[in-house]
């Protein structure tokens, strides 16, 4: 198995990390367009692996060349969010980087899987399955996972309880206008809605959507990193041991949910051809009607991109 991450960045470098030492390949080729970063950072990493226990070759380079037959590429290249600025402020600059590197991983590695984490995500995967002209299910995002993961973790500082204990699922596209399904969450098969109360939800559910924005106002000269990146290697994890895992992604939509020519964070199940399946579950009419609406907001950004 060989993985390649473009960006070398703290999401680029910290998800190779997570990889190398999850032994999730063989070979781990970090790149970046500026030289000696990722050369550097792949070297020390590969200087852990007598402590970590890794056997795996960790790569740094600016030639794409040394990507090539890539089994998974991952992409976090572009620019990050500063204060003040939008997912969707990111779009038309990203949209350049996004297409040239989708570019390149097409050249070298024309069977690979991609997977997106560059935002705003949802209209970068789109950028990238259009240029690529891979199959939808070899290009999908990041999105719900990391989503989910913080509205589990802002339940269970709540509840001073287990995030393990935790069960739930964050829909929609990776913006503000996310899908929280407070609905289907539940606490060791409890549901939610008998443990806290439904004001103070919505509270939790607010501060999920803005989750992002809130670790950019502490860092104030970047983005969060630690939990996109293990979100993303969670489902590099499922692809690579074909684990059919049920997940939130960013997955490209034929009317599924009713919605068509877009990419959204549905259920999927993943596994090593990528999306194997988009699990339609049922959702109410409020609930629909958000999803609809985030699906939207993703739609009038696809529609506004110049590449």
């Amino acid at each position: 198995m060989k993985i390649s991450v473009i960006g070398a960045g703290h999401v680029g470098a910290t998800a190779a990390q997570r990889i190398a030492e999850k032994k999730l390949a063989q070979e781990v080729v970090l790149v970046d367009i500026v030289e000696g970063i990722p050369q550097g950072k792949g070297l020390d990493m590969w200087e852990s692996a007598p402590i970590e226990g890794f056997d795996a070759k960790v790569i740094g380079t600016n030639d794409y060349a040394d990507t090539a037959n890539s089994d998974i590429v991952v992409v976090t290249a572009g620019l990050a969010r500063k204060p003040g600025m939008s997912r969707d402020d990111l779009r038309d600059k990203n949209a350049e980087i996004i297409k040239s590197v989708t570019e390149q991983i097409a050249k070298y590695s024309p069977q690979t899987k991609i997977i997106m984490v560059t935002n705003p995500l949802d209209v970068m995967t789109y950028v990238a399955y259009k240029v690529s002209g891979f199959e939808p299910n070899r290009v999908f995002g990041q999105a719900g996972i990391l989503d989910t993961a913080r509205y589990r973790t802002f339940l269970s500082m709540e509840l001073g309880i287990s995030v393990r204990d935790i069960q739930a699922m964050v829909l929609g596209g990776h913006g503000d206008d996310m899908v929280p399904l407070i609905r289907y969450t539940t606490v060791s098969g409890i549901p939610v809605t008998q443990m806290i109360s439904r004001d103070r939800l919505e509270e939790i559910v607010q501060r999920t959507r803005v989750g992002g924005g809130e670790i950019v106002k502490y860092l104030k000269t970047g983005s969060a990193y630690y939990a996109p990146s293990a979100a993303t290697v969670e489902m590099v994890e499922a692809v690579v041991h074909d684990a059919k895992r049920l997940l939130p992604c960013s997955a490209w939509l034929t009317g599924q949910f009713g919605i068509s020519d877009t990419y959204a964070g549905v259920p999927v199940i993943l596994g090593k051809d990528g999306v194997e399946k988009i699990v339609e579950i049922e959702l109410n009419d409020e609930e629909r009607a958000m999803l609809h609406a985030s699906a939207n907001h993703v739609k009038e950004n696809i529609a506004a991109l110049k590449i």
